[in-house]
């Protein structure tokens, strides 16, 4: 690997990690506030809507300048969101800040890669792009939770600097201070990424224009038969692997009785299955071979019902790991095909906008479903299973599709096309 993409991964790692810590902060800082049980999926919400809304633009404007400087811009929006926690803006609406900033981010970052390297090693580099994100977000989590924890926020709290007045004085504050710092060190590696030379033509600026471009690109992801395949199992994957997250830390308070904190550790080892998962499916998936994983989904599904029947730690976290796992092996492999089909469909920053418009407007479904849930007062529980029994039902779908369009197209032939001019 060429050295550009070790700083490049570098700096998502830090920048994603922080988006995740910032999480947890930011629900501390909800039950701070005493907020409703509702509201703390809505932070999620809140952060994604960005995602589907300036989906149209945020491929343009990754286009319109090196990636590194794009980077840069992006993650300055991040450290101001976190900046306005302190001013007595509401949790919900700063976070959203900081979502309209990784939104922006976000095509910059997946976009690079494809001017950096070959084809060929576009699997192995999402693997590893994939598996920094998945590492940044059990570290940021449990980060997240362990700036928040009694002894670590005493000591926060406790520090004094001569002269300067931070004027904080609860253990949400003193994390987002620390969050505040590690966008901070992700900046700085965003200025060292190097310029790949990659130029596109002028993108438009009209609104309308882009809209219109947008749809267009949509549609023809949808519509190709392998694509399709692949942006359904991505979007469904990120819905439930959000709304996974919040059902977590809602079961481990619930069914285990634990504190934030600790719950945190949990949603952590989740992504420490999702990782394992995708760095397997990076060595043993080819990408003439990625629709063989679909059945794991359905699996997967039926797995999480058993949620319900743990009650300790010690025999909550082999079932997380491995409902993680599955998860990071059937969509790593999925998420290279779609990005191999996306860029022979169309260009690099546009294929990922689709894909993050889909992928975080399932999101808002899903998490909007599940705040509807806790507000109709089901018990999590009842929420698992429902939830376990969605995934696996949806995913079977996706199978009887996929070989539906197996029997009428020649599918191999389009996994091993290559763009005609280059």
């Amino acid at each position: 690997m060429k050295r550009g993409f070790y700083t490049i991964m570098a700096a998502q790692f830090f920048s994603s990690l922080a988006d995740n810590a910032l999480l947890i902060a930011a629900i501390a800082l909800l039950i701070e506030l005493s907020a409703p049980e509702w509201m703390k999926p809505l932070l999620k919400l809140f952060f994604t809507v960005s995602y589907v809304v300036l989906a149209p633009f945020v491929g343009a404007f990754a286009d319109s300048m090196p990636k590194g400087k794009v980077m840069f811009i992006t993650n300055t929006i991040k450290v101001l969101g976190c900046a306005l926690l302190f001013f007595t803006v509401h949790p919900l609406l700063a976070y959203a800040v900081v979502g309209f900033g990784a939104a922006a981010y976000s095509p910059a970052k997946y976009g690079i890669l494809t001017e950096l390297l070959p084809p060929e090693k576009l699997v192995a580099a999402n693997g590893w792009i994939e598996g920094t994100t998945v590492g940044s977000i059990i570290l940021g989590t449990m980060v997240g939770g362990a700036l928040i924890s009694p002894t670590v926020s005493r000591f926060l709290l406790g520090l004094d600097f001569p002269g300067i007045d931070f004027d904080i004085d609860s253990p949400a504050e003193s994390a987002i201070l620390v969050i505040a710092a590690i966008y901070i060190m992700a900046a700085l590696f965003n200025l060292r990424i190097p310029d790949t030379g990659a130029r596109y033509e002028k993108q438009h600026t009209n609104p309308i224009k882009l809209l219109i471009d947008f749809w267009y690109c949509n549609t023809t992801l949808w519509r190709d038969k392998l694509g399709q395949i692949s942006l359904a199992v991505t979007t469904l994957f990120w819905g439930a692997g959000a709304t996974l997250q919040f059902i977590v830390l809602h079961w481990a308070r619930d069914q285990l009785g634990l504190a934030l904190d600790r719950a945190a550790i949990l949603q952590g080892i989740v992504a420490l299955g999702i990782a394992l998962g995708a760095v397997l499916a990076a060595r043993f998936v080819p990408l003439k071979q990625t629709p063989s994983v679909l059945k794991l989904g359905v699996f997967m599904g039926l797995v999480v019902p058993l949620m319900t029947l743990v009650n300790s730690m010690a025999t909550s976290v082999p079932l997380l790991v491995l409902i993680g796992g599955l998860a990071g092996y059937f969509v790593v492999p999925m998420n290279a095909l779609l990005q191999h089909r996306g860029h022979v469909l169309l260009s690099a920053g546009h294929s990922i906008a689709v894909q993050n418009f889909n992928e975080n407007l399932n999101i808002l479904v899903m998490l909007g479903l599940y705040a509807l849930l806790i507000k109709a007062e089901l018990s999590v529980n009842i929420i698992v299973v429902i939830f376990g029994l969605f995934v696996a039902t949806t995913m079977a779908l996706v199978i009887k599709r996929y070989r539906y369009n197996k029997q009428h197209y020649d599918l191999d032939a389009l996994i091993g096309i290559e763009k005609s001019h280059h």
